[in-house]
């Protein structure tokens, strides 16, 4: 089995790591292809072993699984370009956000009868094989090919196939998850470092908090809320802290937060289903299609995105 990579990013260089160091599949057996070499996950990606090259048909022809890792907009210009590539033995993974199985099936089945397509939503913690990532299988996908994904996404984390109306609201629990946790620890450190603790050890003493918290909720089968209850004391100072994390509306910016990034997710297939895309996009580019739509359409309109209805 080979695996390649179509964009060159911050999720292809945490599989990467994530597959390798899990041992799934060495990296010469993995191609990734990026119009921008000056990326600094290029170079890491380079720097383990992996093949890189700037032209995503080369990515195509060397693999056999293949991840598309680019921005949501840019996936209906790559399905132009490596259409006519794609054979029967390919089996095509989106970890575009809100880019449906539909949307890339009807693109493909210009060139295939049967292309094999499934959709996946991980994070950024499958570097430290960490990661929480759900799938749904596409019309022609094989049950096969959800055992191979499944192997492939298990060995970085959790992995479990879910149906795909579902994957939008994954986004923005657990495919945001990692951003929301960091930005709770940086401001837990600040209040360390408020208190008098030196920064390094405030960030340490919270990320350890959270990883030991995480690791308790999913080695128990008790609630959430039950095992906040338990560290707090009548009149101590945990229930005092928590008082002012509800005066402050700490759990509905968290609800609120998932649900702008689920709703955010599908304005993203919108954009998609439009084959437009922004100027500033189409310097990180080299799609021929990309630039042809560019010099037609997009540097005529006064804001590129989702059109107001009348």
């Amino acid at each position: 089995m080979s695996v390649g990579f179509i964009g060159a990013g911050q999720l292809a260089h945490a599989l990467v790591k994530g597959f390798t160091a899990a041992g799934v599949i060495a990296t010469q057996r993995i191609t990734a292809s990026s119009p921008d070499t000056d990326l600094p996950t290029v170079a890491g990606l380079r720097k383990m072993g992996v093949t890189m090259t700037t032209s995503n048909k080369e990515t195509v022809n060397k693999s056999d699984v293949l991840f598309l890792a680019v921005k949501p907009h840019i996936i209906p210009f790559v399905l132009d370009e490596i259409g006519p590539d794609i054979e029967d033995r390919h089996l095509i993974v989106s970890c575009a956000a809100g880019v449906t199985i539909s949307s890339i099936e009807k693109k493909l089945l210009q060139y295939r009868s049967a292309p094999k397509v499934m959709r996946c939503m991980t994070n950024t913690p499958v570097v430290v094989r960490e990661g929480a990532t759900v799938y749904a299988t596409g019309t022609h996908a094989e049950v096969e090919d959800g055992k191979l994904l499944e192997q492939l996404m298990a060995s970085v984390g959790f992995c479990t196939e879910v149906e795909e109306d579902l994957i939008d609201a994954v986004t923005g629990l657990s495919g945001s998850g990692p951003a929301y946790a960091f930005t709770a620890l940086d401001a837990l450190a600040d209040g360390g470092v408020k208190m008098g603790l030196p920064r390094r050890l405030a960030v340490r003493l919270g990320a350890q908090a959270l990883l030991g918290a995480a690791k308790m909720l999913l080695d128990s089968e008790q609630h959430p809320g039950q095992l906040k209850d338990n560290v707090c004391s009548p009149g101590g100072a945990t229930i005092h802290a928590l008082h002012v994390l509800e005066s402050g509306g700490f759990r509905s910016l968290l609800i609120n937060a998932v649900e702008a990034s689920c709703i955010r997710t599908r304005e993203l297939q919108f954009l998609a289903d439009q084959e437009r895309i922004s100027p500033a996009a189409i310097k990180k580019t080299t799609l021929d299609k990309v630039l042809q739509q560019a010099g037609l359409s997009l540097f005529n309109t006064r804001t590129p995105g989702i059109k107001k209805k009348n």
